[in-house]
């Protein structure tokens, strides 16, 4: 007799992906020491600095340099806290923030803590999104191509987390061993 795998819907397989790539990038996420942060390791690093009002501004380029800086987990951490407000903002249907109205939190507990609210707001999205959601367009981050559906913004929220936490991994793997 053979017996058949019953179809998993869209949504699952999606939210199953991202509690993986999340089960990853936490493994690192509770190990981080707040001299991960800000540790560059290397000449040419993107990190952020403390402005003269104290908060932190993450160095930036519109067209990206070469070559590339390597990121300090700060960096990462921000750039993660970015990207993924705005992915929120306009799964949401509000006006995205800019770029720069995304401030870094600091190094230690602060940002660890950023990040999993984060993840939270990200599981409400994905709780209320249904297979037939899955076929719009997506908002975000190809504004207005059909081409693109929300399904395809769900697996590039999961791709870029995936990238970003093994980016993060790297770095505080390297930082303990030296």
């Amino acid at each position: 007799m053979t017996t058949t795998a019953s179809a998993t819907p869209r949504t699952a397989l999606l939210r199953w992906q991202f509690d993986l790539a999340w089960s990853l990038f936490e493994y690192h996420l509770e190990r981080l020491e707040p001299e991960d942060f800000l540790r560059e390791p290397g000449p040419l690093c993107w990190t952020v600095r403390r402005s003269p009002e104290g908060t932190w501004v993450p160095d930036w380029a519109d067209t990206e340099p070469d070559p590339v800086p390597v990121p300090t987990v700060a960096w990462l951490t921000w750039h993660i806290g970015w990207w993924w407000s705005v992915t929120l903002d306009h799964a949401r249907g509000h006006t995205p923030r800019e770029r720069t109205d995304i401030t870094w939190p600091g190094e230690g507990r602060a940002t660890v803590e950023w990040l999993r609210g984060l993840r939270l707001d990200w599981l409400a999205v994905l709780d209320d999104l249904t297979d037939a959601d899955l076929d719009t367009t997506a908002p975000f981050p190809w504004p207005d191509d059909p081409a693109f559906t929300k399904a395809h913004m769900l697996a590039w929220v999961n791709a870029e987390l995936m990238k970003n936490a093994a980016e993060i991994g790297q770095l505080r793997l390297l930082r303990a061993a030296s």
